[in-house]
């Protein structure tokens, strides 16, 4: 174990006595402007760059290039910022951009307060959940602790990630960053 980690059961202090009503939404910090700039710049720069391509074959590779080049900019954007956790009875459901992840409390093995983040383990994974404002880290580890617990005997509800908005923004991008580009040659 980590010399700056302990276990969620160990995060709790006096303080702790009464937990919320569940579903009960972890208090994050607001997104970082440089996460919209990250997710945003790609819509204006990849088509930009797309259209401005003289024509020919080796065009065809750079536009095709530019293109999956901020594609993955666009995806690890949008799926690296938390935007929303919950926590309900039977798991823990966190939206990012791109996609919205739910963790049966079955499958979670461990809790621990990890730098000022929340990590659960299943196995050798790893979810981390970071970007809780500052001072209630405890706390929400405990929360988390405690909907684990409950959920014990529950039957378990797994369910598969399932797309955000932002699949529709992936989409945009690659119809505006291609399109640029046949429009301006007058492909289409």
């Amino acid at each position: 174990m980590r010399p700056e980690t302990r276990a969620a059961s160990d995060a709790q202090s006096p303080a702790v006595e009464r937990l919320p009503a569940l579903p009960w939404r972890v208090p994050l910090d607001p997104a970082p402007w440089w996460a919209w700039a990250l997710f945003v710049v790609p819509f204006i720069a990849v088509p930009v760059l797309n259209s401005w391509l003289w024509m020919g074959a080796r065009d065809f590779l750079a536009v095709g290039l530019f293109t999956l080049i901020g594609a993955s900019v666009v995806r690890v954007a949008g799926g690296v910022v938390l935007y929303r956790v919950e926590i309900t009875e039977t798991a823990l459901k966190a939206r990012t951009s791109l996609l919205v992840r739910s963790l049966a409390w079955q499958d979670v093995d461990d809790i621990e307060v990890v730098d000022g983040s929340v990590v659960l383990t299943n196995g050798k994974d790893e979810n981390e959940i970071n970007g809780i404002v500052q001072d209630r880290t405890a706390y929400s580890a405990a929360v988390m602790q405690a909907a684990r617990e409950a959920a014990a005997d529950r039957p378990v509800r797994r369910s598969r990630p399932r797309p955000g908005i932002g699949v529709l923004c992936v989409l945009a991008y690659l119809v505006l960053a291609v399109g640029a580009f046949l429009y301006r040659w007058q492909l289409v």
